[in-house]
C-alpha cells in the first residue's frame, strides 16, 4: 500500500492517479511532459509625451552607459550591486524634456512604471533629472554580477534614494511620460 502512495505522488493530476489505481501498483509510469515555455523577451517600452517613442530589448540596453550602485536592500537587509541603465538616459533618447527644457509647463510632467503584473508607481519628471536631484533611478537587469531572478526581472527599477522601496518595480515592462492635466 505505501508503493502505491508514494506513485501516486509522483503523478501531477488527478487522471493520473486514478489511472494508476485502476491498473494497479506495478502498472509502468509513464512521464508526462509539456511543451517548454518560450523564454520571456525582456523588452522595455518608452511612450506617451516624447518625441521618439522606444521599444528596447535586452541588448539594446547592454550597449547604452551603464551604471552600477551599490544599495542596500530594504527587504533584504544585506548589500546588494544592482547595474544598469539610468531612467535619464533612457528619457534622453525618447526625448523627454530635460535640463533647460524642464520649466515651466514642462515642470508638470510624470513618469508611469508600469510592470507585467500590472502595478505601477510615479515618478515626477523633475525628480528623475540629474538638474534637479541627485536621483540615479536605474533600470537595473543584473544584481550582484547575475541576470535578475524571474521574479524579479527581467528589469526592475532601482530607486536607491527613496526611504522604502515601494518604486523598486520589478517585472518592468513599460515607462510612459505624461502631462498632468490642467484643473
Amino acid at each position: 500500500m505505501q508503493n502505491r502512495i508514494q506513485r501516486v505522488a509522483l503523478l501531477p493530476t488527478a487522471f493520473g492517479a486514478l489511472a494508476l489505481l485502476v491498473a494497479g501498483p506495478n502498472a509502468p509510469l509513464r512521464a508526462q511532459t509539456s511543451p517548454p515555455a518560450a523564454a520571456p523577451t525582456t523588452e522595455l517600452k518608452i511612450g506617451g509625451s516624447v518625441e521618439t517613442p522606444l521599444t528596447l530589448s535586452a541588448a539594446d540596453l547592454k550597449k547604452m552607459p551603464r551604471k552600477t550602485l551599490s544599495v542596500v536592500n530594504p527587504h533584504e537587509k544585506k548589500t546588494e550591486v544592482y547595474e544598469g541603465v539610468s531612467i535619464q538616459e533612457l528619457l534622453h533618447r525618447a526625448g523627454a524634456p530635460q535640463g533647460s527644457q524642464l520649466r515651466g509647463p514642462a515642470m508638470a510632467f510624470y513618469v508611469v512604471a508600469e510592470a507585467s503584473d500590472g502595478y505601477r508607481v510615479v515618478f515626477s519628471l523633475a525628480e528623475l533629472d540629474s538638474d534637479f536631484l541627485d536621483s540615479d533611478v536605474i533600470v537595473a537587469d543584473t544584481v550582484d554580477g547575475a541576470p535578475l531572478g524571474p521574479n524579479q526581472g527581467p528589469l526592475r527599477i532601482v530607486a536607491p534614494h527613496d526611504k522604502r522601496p515601494a518604486r523598486w518595480i520589478r517585472m518592468l515592462k513599460s515607462l510612459t511620460v505624461v502631462k498632468a492635466a490642467a484643473n
